[in-house]
């Protein structure tokens, strides 16, 4: 005899893949949320590595920052104290120079002229002073142009005057200073 299923197989078997794909779903659920979790994981942990990143790159910005500003103070020591040691230098150059320029004024002082005055602005030196003749103070302007110390003679005035019945001519003369740089510790 042959057997015969009158059972509802169709609705067993409906309800069966129904139960299965419910399954599949939960399945698909759990691995999307374990992936979206993992995502996140990862994610998170990339922003915590930037982060520390920043704060590392931040921090040492600021030591940076602070070595710059020591080394621009140093910097603006140092150009002080250059400064101040090129003042030095000047001042020693010119203590010595003062006293061969006297020393050269009076050796170039031709016999018959006498200084009255002098005055010295900057690297200008204003001469007084009175002589026998037109002759002299000209012998006093080529001395001068010979020096080793002065520069560029120039006659501002001469006034002729008799003074205790001689003849005296009365002169102001501008000569430029030479600048001339001694070696250390030597001298004429």
């Amino acid at each position: 005899m042959t057997r015969l299923n009158l059972l509802p197989w169709r609705d067993l078997r409906r309800k069966e893949q129904d139960r299965q794909l419910l399954s599949i779903a939960v399945g698909v659920w759990l691995l999307m949320g374990l992936v979206i979790f993992y995502a996140h994981l990862h994610v998170s942990g990339l922003i915590e590595n930037q982060e520390k990143r920043n704060e590392f790159l931040v921090n040492e910005t600021k030591k940076l920052d602070e070595e710059i500003k020591e080394i621009r103070e140093l910097q603006a020591a140092r150009a002080a104290l250059l400064a101040r040691m090129r003042v030095i230098q000047q001042l020693q150059m010119d203590r010595t120079q003062v006293v061969h320029l006297f020393d050269d004024l009076a050796r170039k002082l031709p016999e018959g002229v006498y200084l009255t005055g002098l005055k010295q602005s900057g690297k200008v030196i204003t001469l007084n002073g009175s002589a026998q003749s037109n002759a002299r103070v000209s012998a006093f302007m080529r001395n001068l142009e010979a020096s080793d110390w002065f520069t560029k003679p120039d006659l501002d005035v001469v006034n002729v005057k008799v003074k205790g019945g001689d003849r005296v001519s009365e002169f102001t003369l501008r000569v430029d200073q030479k600048v001339k740089q001694e070696s250390d510790g030597a001298g004429p």
